[in-house]
């Protein structure tokens, strides 16, 4: 696990960009954290790394917006609104396989998370938010693990 406190939104958004450049095909984060924890901010720091300054707004009434670039598409998925974990098929959710996911309230996705992707919580501390990363797999390990990789403050 790795942990890091984030000292304000713009620390939060420059931790989505840190994780940005380690993402490859079939990769999934896992954004975990109450109401206001910080995970649409995560998902905006990532998309504008990776697509340049572009609206990035909340899924959570769309449920998926989606962002083709140029080695894969990426899907943002804000699951809040799902009552049952057998919605996610009117969601194109196994397509996700061919591309990346972030998706904002992963607990309500039951068994069909995979096994390989990486946990993001994000926790409000005093003003600011915790950062636990735990990567669920060993090649997650290794891309965390490698030099190149910062935790912003």
């Amino acid at each position: 696990m790795y942990e890091t406190l984030l000292l304000n939104k713009d620390a939060t958004l420059a931790l989505g960009a840190a994780l940005a450049p380690l993402l490859q095909q079939g990769d999934m984060i896992a954004l975990w954290g109450g109401l206001g924890a910080g995970k649409t901010t995560l998902a905006r720091g990532l998309l504008t790394s990776l697509c340049g300054e572009i609206d990035v707004p909340s899924p959570t009434f769309t449920l998926v917006q989606t962002y083709s670039l140029p080695a894969y598409t990426l899907w943002h998925f804000d699951l809040y609104r799902l009552k049952d974990p057998s919605e996610l098929n009117e969601l194109a959710w196994e397509d996700t396989v061919e591309g990346v996911a972030l998706v904002e309230w992963p607990e309500r996705a039951g068994d069909s998370l995979p096994v390989w992707r990486l946990d993001v919580t994000l926790i409000p501390e005093d003003g600011a938010r915790r950062a636990r990363l735990e990567p669920q797999g060993e090649d997650w390990q290794k891309r965390l693990d490698d030099d190149s990789f910062r935790f912003p403050r």
